[in-house]
């Protein structure tokens, strides 16, 4: 009996990610997948299950390489108000740097996946947790140094800062433009100032 192909199982996936981010779940097909991967669909299934395992796979491994190694990287090292300075930096980049417009693979899971498949909602619902996870962290650790306001919860300002980050990836999609996204970030940022926040407040003689 003949040894099975051998292949690189990092790249294969890495292929993987590219067809389903490019086209979506539904419109990418096994074939379409087993092409791009240099695989034959039997040693796909061999090696990584069906459709639906794949998807997770991929999207677990996205997550890991973007999101996840962005927080290792600013998470602790930075000044709190400059780590969530930078991560949204980054992600204004690489929606600038996407010619294909692809967006956020996570993101494009919330809108087409997961409002019908009960498992993918609890996946990027718990990702979208880990997101906010990191920006209530930082905007505590900025209140607790003085550098981020406390007119507001460390909770509410961390949904807050998701949601800018989920906005903002959406609109990428249809308008990378540089000025646009920095003006949906800078609002927030602001919010957090402590200075520009008692500057806005009222005064009373």
């Amino acid at each position: 009996m003949g040894r099975p192909r051998e292949f690189d199982e990092p790249e294969a996936l890495a292929a993987a990610i590219d067809c389903f981010w490019e086209h979506g779940y539904e419109a990418t097909s096994i074939r379409e997948l087993a092409d791009r991967m240099g695989l034959t669909g039997a040693s796909l299934y061999n090696a990584f299950g069906d459709k639906r395992s794949l998807y997770r796979r991929a999207l677990d491994h996205y997550v890991d390489t973007t999101f996840a190694d962005r927080v290792r990287r600013l998470e602790g090292r930075l000044p709190p108000l400059q780590a969530i300075s930078a991560f949204f930096a980054e992600i204004i980049q690489r929606s600038l740097d996407d010619k294909l417009r692809r967006g956020c693979m996570l993101v494009n899971s919330a809108l087409e996946v997961a409002p019908h498949d009960p498992e993918f909602r609890q996946i990027v619902t718990g990702v979208l947790e880990h997101i906010e996870g990191f920006f209530r962290r930082c905007v505590q650790a900025g209140q607790l140094d003085g550098t981020i306001t406390t007119s507001q919860s460390a909770a509410d300002l961390g949904r807050m800062l998701l949601a800018v980050h989920v906005g903002l990836r959406v609109i990428a999609r249809t308008q990378p433009e540089r000025a646009l996204l920095e003006g949906m970030v800078r609002p927030a940022l602001a919010s957090l100032d402590p200075k520009q926040v008692a500057h806005r407040k009222p005064h009373h003689d």
